[in-house]
């Protein structure tokens, strides 16, 4: 079900899929939610996405408070407050219209149990690539290829922020 307040995007050309790859970069993609559906010319997945939009900016430093003070240590407006937590994962529904055909490069189609981590998509004129860790890969055929992603139900929060280790070639000495 969509979420009242949830992103909604549509994307239709390279420009717009860069802000969907945005959006879903380090998403978890269990293989049991994926399926093309060939008829329709669909390809439709669920992700369990990292909410990369509702990154806070770091808070300064708490300033100490003199004692009688509001906001001072054992003030009775301050002492129910959880800390808000820091990052988010929500998840969505993704629909890809007008696809041809679809191949698959490093994953076991016979493993449902996988979990595939979508690194980022790659649009050209002959279609779409969701590039996934560990060189996996989808490959969805069809020039005219448009996306949908909904969020689906509440975010939850999570305090493990996705992070990519530098290339060996990128590493200071």
């Amino acid at each position: 079900m969509a979420r009242e307040g949830g992103l909604r995007l549509k994307a239709r050309d390279a420009e717009d899929m860069g802000v969907l790859a945005a959006v879903l970069q380090d998403a978890l993609v269990p293989l049991t939610d994926v399926t093309f559906q060939k008829a329709q010319k669909r390809f439709v997945m669920v992700a369990n996405r990292f909410m990369w939009e509702s990154l806070k900016a770091e808070r300064p430093q708490a300033q100490p408070v003199p004692v009688g003070q509001p906001g001072a240590e054992g003030d009775a407006a301050f002492e129910d407050e959880a800390p808000e937590p820091r990052f988010q994962r929500v998840n969505c529904g993704l629909r890809f219209d007008h696809v041809a055909n679809v191949r698959i490069r490093a994953i076991d189609m016979k493993r449902r149990d996988q979990i595939l981590n979508l690194l980022t998509l790659a649009r050209d004129p002959e279609g779409l690539t969701l590039l996934f860790s560990d060189d996996a890969a989808i490959r969805l055929v069809g020039r005219r290829i448009e996306a949908h992603l909904e969020d689906l139900g509440e975010p939850w929060p999570t305090d493990w922020r996705p992070a990519h280790r530098l290339d060996e070639t990128d590493q200071p000495d």
